[in-house]
Protein backbone atom coordinates (compact mmCIF):
# COMPACT_ATOMS: atom_id res chain seq x y z
CA UNK A 1 0.00 0.00 0.00
CA UNK A 2 1.31 3.46 -0.87
CA UNK A 3 1.50 5.69 2.18
CA UNK A 4 0.73 9.38 2.17
CA UNK A 5 2.70 11.67 4.46
CA UNK A 6 2.42 14.79 6.58
CA UNK A 7 4.79 17.74 6.79
CA UNK A 8 5.17 19.11 10.31
CA UNK A 9 7.08 22.36 10.86
CA UNK A 10 7.45 25.40 13.10
CA UNK A 11 8.35 28.75 11.57
CA UNK A 12 8.31 32.45 12.24
CA UNK A 13 5.89 34.84 10.52
CA UNK A 14 8.29 35.14 7.56
CA UNK A 15 8.51 31.32 7.18
CA UNK A 16 11.93 31.28 8.93
CA UNK A 17 12.84 27.83 10.24
CA UNK A 18 16.21 28.45 11.83
CA UNK A 19 19.72 29.81 11.60
CA UNK A 20 23.06 28.04 11.66
CA UNK A 21 21.30 24.68 12.02
CA UNK A 22 19.42 25.63 15.19
CA UNK A 23 15.99 26.97 16.10
CA UNK A 24 16.15 30.62 17.27
CA UNK A 25 13.20 30.37 19.68
CA UNK A 26 12.26 28.18 22.63
CA UNK A 27 8.63 27.11 22.70
CA UNK A 28 7.96 24.14 24.96
CA UNK A 29 4.32 23.97 23.85
CA UNK A 30 5.41 23.37 20.26
CA UNK A 31 7.74 20.55 21.33
CA UNK A 32 4.82 18.90 23.17
CA UNK A 33 2.60 19.38 20.07
CA UNK A 34 5.31 17.92 17.81
CA UNK A 35 5.89 14.87 20.02
CA UNK A 36 2.16 14.18 20.40
CA UNK A 37 1.59 14.24 16.64
CA UNK A 38 4.67 12.33 15.57
CA UNK A 39 4.67 9.59 18.22
CA UNK A 40 0.97 8.78 18.82
CA UNK A 41 -0.29 5.64 17.09
CA UNK A 42 -3.75 4.10 17.20
CA UNK A 43 -2.93 0.61 15.95
CA UNK A 44 -1.31 -1.90 18.28
CA UNK A 45 2.14 -2.86 17.05
CA UNK A 46 2.37 0.11 14.69
CA UNK A 47 4.87 2.97 14.74
CA UNK A 48 5.20 6.35 13.09
CA UNK A 49 8.09 7.34 10.86
CA UNK A 50 9.93 10.67 11.00
CA UNK A 51 11.90 11.52 7.88
CA UNK A 52 14.53 14.22 8.26
CA UNK A 53 17.52 15.57 6.41
CA UNK A 54 21.05 15.07 7.72
CA UNK A 55 21.32 18.64 9.01
CA UNK A 56 18.07 18.29 10.94
CA UNK A 57 19.34 15.02 12.44
CA UNK A 58 22.58 16.72 13.47
CA UNK A 59 20.66 19.67 14.96
CA UNK A 60 18.80 17.42 17.40
CA UNK A 61 20.41 17.38 20.85
CA UNK A 62 22.24 14.07 21.30
CA UNK A 63 20.00 13.24 24.26
CA UNK A 64 17.00 13.28 21.87
CA UNK A 65 18.64 11.25 19.08
CA UNK A 66 17.03 9.16 17.86
CA UNK A 67 13.59 10.59 18.52
CA UNK A 68 12.02 8.02 20.86
CA UNK A 69 8.91 5.99 19.98
CA UNK A 70 9.30 6.74 16.26
CA UNK A 71 11.24 5.17 13.41
CA UNK A 72 13.86 7.77 12.47
CA UNK A 73 14.94 7.97 8.81
CA UNK A 74 17.76 10.30 7.80
CA UNK A 75 18.05 11.43 4.19
CA UNK A 76 21.63 11.91 3.05
CA UNK A 77 23.46 11.50 -0.26
CA UNK A 78 26.41 10.09 1.73
CA UNK A 79 25.85 6.32 1.62
CA UNK A 80 28.47 5.89 4.37
CA UNK A 81 26.85 8.34 6.80
CA UNK A 82 27.13 6.73 10.25
CA UNK A 83 23.88 6.38 12.19
CA UNK A 84 23.05 4.53 15.40
CA UNK A 85 21.41 1.13 15.31
CA UNK A 86 17.70 1.34 14.49
CA UNK A 87 17.99 4.61 12.55
CA UNK A 88 17.58 4.11 8.81
CA UNK A 89 19.47 5.91 6.06
CA UNK A 90 17.81 6.87 2.76
CA UNK A 91 19.48 8.46 -0.25
CA UNK A 92 16.38 10.51 -1.14
CA UNK A 93 12.89 11.45 -0.01
CA UNK A 94 11.56 8.92 -2.52
CA UNK A 95 13.64 6.14 -0.96
CA UNK A 96 12.51 7.16 2.55
CA UNK A 97 8.87 7.08 1.45
CA UNK A 98 9.35 3.61 -0.03
CA UNK A 99 10.49 2.46 3.44
CA UNK A 100 7.15 3.69 4.80
CA UNK A 101 5.43 1.37 2.32
CA UNK A 102 7.25 -1.67 3.74
CA UNK A 103 4.53 -3.65 5.55
CA UNK A 104 7.13 -5.28 7.82
CA UNK A 105 7.86 -1.89 9.45
CA UNK A 106 4.18 -1.40 10.45
CA UNK A 107 4.19 2.36 9.75
CA UNK A 108 0.93 4.08 10.72
CA UNK A 109 1.82 7.70 9.82
CA UNK A 110 4.80 9.23 8.08
CA UNK A 111 6.06 12.73 8.90
CA UNK A 112 8.63 14.89 7.12
CA UNK A 113 10.18 17.00 9.90
CA UNK A 114 12.78 19.07 8.04
CA UNK A 115 14.90 20.71 7.02
CA UNK A 116 14.46 23.33 4.39
CA UNK A 117 15.67 21.31 1.39
CA UNK A 118 13.54 18.31 2.32
CA UNK A 119 10.48 20.53 2.89
CA UNK A 120 11.05 22.07 -0.55
CA UNK A 121 10.95 18.65 -2.18
CA UNK A 122 8.12 17.31 0.01
CA UNK A 123 5.75 20.28 -0.48
CA UNK A 124 5.55 19.44 -4.19
CA UNK A 125 5.18 15.68 -3.76
CA UNK A 126 1.94 14.03 -4.88
CA UNK A 127 1.85 11.83 -1.74
CA UNK A 128 1.72 14.87 0.58
CA UNK A 129 -1.63 14.70 2.36
CA UNK A 130 -1.39 17.16 5.24
CA UNK A 131 0.54 20.11 6.66
CA UNK A 132 0.78 20.68 10.42
CA UNK A 133 2.29 24.13 10.89
CA UNK A 134 3.19 26.15 13.95
CA UNK A 135 3.65 29.86 13.26
CA UNK A 136 5.46 32.00 15.82
CA UNK A 137 4.11 35.53 15.31
CA UNK A 138 7.47 37.26 15.42
CA UNK A 139 10.44 37.61 13.10
CA UNK A 140 13.76 35.94 13.85
CA UNK A 141 17.13 36.05 12.14
CA UNK A 142 16.92 32.95 9.94
CA UNK A 143 18.92 31.49 7.07
CA UNK A 144 16.57 28.57 6.33
CA UNK A 145 12.94 29.02 5.28
CA UNK A 146 9.79 26.95 4.81
CA UNK A 147 8.79 26.95 1.14
CA UNK A 148 5.78 28.81 -0.13
CA UNK A 149 2.97 26.51 -1.15
CA UNK A 150 -0.24 26.71 -3.14
CA UNK A 151 -2.87 27.56 -0.53
CA UNK A 152 -5.62 26.62 -2.98
CA UNK A 153 -4.38 23.01 -2.99
CA UNK A 154 -5.13 22.73 0.73
CA UNK A 155 -8.04 23.44 3.03
CA UNK A 156 -7.55 24.47 6.63
CA UNK A 157 -9.02 21.88 9.00
CA UNK A 158 -7.78 23.16 12.38
CA UNK A 159 -6.50 26.44 13.77
CA UNK A 160 -5.72 27.55 17.30
CA UNK A 161 -4.16 30.84 18.41
CA UNK A 162 -2.04 30.45 21.53
CA UNK A 163 0.07 32.54 23.87
CA UNK A 164 3.04 31.61 26.01
CA UNK A 165 4.89 33.82 28.47
CA UNK A 166 7.00 35.29 25.70
CA UNK A 167 5.58 34.30 22.31
CA UNK A 168 2.29 34.41 20.42
CA UNK A 169 1.89 31.45 18.09
CA UNK A 170 -0.70 29.41 16.25
CA UNK A 171 -1.19 25.80 15.30
CA UNK A 172 -2.76 25.17 11.90
CA UNK A 173 -3.52 21.98 10.00
CA UNK A 174 -4.16 21.87 6.27
CA UNK A 175 -5.53 18.91 4.32
CA UNK A 176 -4.92 18.42 0.60
CA UNK A 177 -8.15 19.05 -1.33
Amino acid sequence: MTQTFTIIAAMDQNRGLGKDNSIPWRLKEDMVWFKAHTSTVFTEGAQNMCIMGRKTWESLPESFRPLPDRLNVVVSRNADYNLPEGVLLAASLEEALSLADNAELHIEHTFVIGGGQLYQEAIQHDRLERLILTTIWETFDCDCFFPEFNNEAFVGTYASNCYSKSLNYSFKTFQRR
